[in-house]
């Protein structure tokens, strides 16, 4: 009898009180899937803890019998963690001596992508990593923003968006094709509808609104030309800088002088690309000045203290401190054209280019990240999807869901 009673004992003592979805190089089989996992114990309004800099960015999860079935379902590693394994692992981060620190995650924050309607999902990163991850969202366009109904989300993604209304700057490749002439055809028709003479005063004015939504406390993440392109809109208010091709009339002669800087979120003392037979919108970008290999192109996220810096640190949680590198419109930030309140979160430092920056507009934040798909070094018009099913650790691609859950997380005051 005493020795079953030491058993059962035993048995009490270990049982787990705790899952741990290791995030490390390692221990997790799916990096993507673990992000939705962890969203959606946040949406049974369940608090995680989100370690940072422990195995990868760890998350820790009460142990619930569904939690586990979950995990299962989604192909997503796990382990089981007593009271005192815990406690002893939270101690070590808590230790002084280490770059550590445990954020509690609160609520599943409401995530809404602006993208055209008939867009094909697999043609932005965002909407494909979330599809992957199971994270839902909802899609929202020019009149749902004009509508103020950005108030609904706690985060919003700018598809590869062209806020400037010179259409991408697609004209000399792309002008005599059907989905080119299509696409200008509806935008031209959308502005009308909501009351505007030209797509670029009705773009100008869905930015003003976005910045609005940010300076009021929104979180805005926006990828490739909808990084560069957002800023140059905000800071041509009131200017002509579209050639007669894009919206029937000639630009401002003098519009590079009249350029507002102080409109901008991140960019400052950037060069307009005048030609509309460049694929450019300014000096802002480095694709044009960049001469490295596809073998060699990586960029590498900067070390932040987690204890001090929470939020790049929570930003650049990754299993690796080396990201491949990849292309878009916008690839990367000429450093000289970024203002000096912006943080620099990843950076290739052989061709001295900003990848991946962040910084605060008001009460919100704001993140971009240059490049169209982290597993798609090259990305073309008409490109097939990426499969995510065959990245499903990629670090690029971690990089966006770790700004999904940043609007999560408990705000601390920011120590630096």
């Amino acid at each position: 009898m005493l020795l079953l009673l030491i058993f059962f004992s035993l048995c009490f003592s270990a049982k787990a009180s705790y899952l741990l979805i290791p995030m490390d190089d390692m221990g997790q089989k799916d990096h993507l899937k673990a992000y939705g996992l962890t969203y959606w114990v946040l949406e049974q309004q369940i608090k995680v803890k989100w370690l940072l800099n422990y195995k990868g960015g760890s998350f820790l999860i009460p142990d619930l019998e569904e939690i586990r079935r979950e995990c299962q379902i989604r192909g997503v590693s796990f382990e089981l963690l007593s009271d005192a394994k815990t406690q002893s692992i939270l101690d070590f981060i808590d230790s002084p001596s280490q770059n550590m620190d445990a954020v509690v995650l609160e609520k599943a924050p409401k995530i809404a992508v602006y993208t055209p309607e008939g867009q094909a999902p697999w043609d932005d990163a965002v909407t494909m990593v979330l599809t992957y991850a199971e994270i839902p969202y909802e899609t929202v366009y020019d009149t749902e923003v004009l509508q103020d109904e950005l108030l609904l989300y706690d985060w919003l993604h700018l598809h590869h968006e062209d806020f400037t209304g010179q259409f991408g700057k697609f004209y000399r490749a792309y002008r005599a094709t059907p989905w080119y002439i299509e696409e200008k055809k509806q935008a031209e028709a959308l502005a009308t509808k909501l009351g505007f003479n030209k797509v670029s005063q009705a773009k100008l004015a869905v930015a003003k609104k976005i910045r609005d939504y940010v300076v009021g406390g929104g979180f805005m993440f926006a990828m490739c030309s909808a990084t560069d392109s957002f800023d140059i809109a905000l800071s041509a208010e009131g200017i002509d800088i579209c050639e007669p091709m894009f919206d029937g009339d000639p630009s401002d002669p003098a519009y590079q002088s009249k350029i507002n800087y102080s409109n901008t979120f991140a960019f400052t003392d950037f060069i307009l690309e005048r030609s509309p037979m460049v694929y450019e919108f300014s000096s802002i970008d480095m694709t044009s000045k960049r001469k490295i290999q596809k073998e060699v192109d990586y960029f590498s996220l900067m070390n932040f203290s987690a204890k001090w810096d929470p939020i790049p640190s929570m930003l650049c949680q990754n299993h690796t401190a080396l990201v491949k590198g990849f292309m878009g419109q916008t690839t990367s930030f000429d450093p000289n054209t970024i203002k000096s309140n912006v943080l620099v979160m990843g950076k290739n430092r052989v061709n001295n280019e900003a990848r991946y920056i962040h910084g605060i507009k008001g009460k919100g934040f704001f993140t971009f990240y240059g490049g169209h798909d982290p597993e798609d070094y090259q990305h073309k018009v008409g490109d097939p999807k990426t499969e995510l099913s065959l990245h499903p650790n990629s670090p690029g691609y971690r990089l966006i869901l770790n700004n999904i859950l940043f609007p999560a997380a408990k705000k601390k005051k920011q120590k630096t």
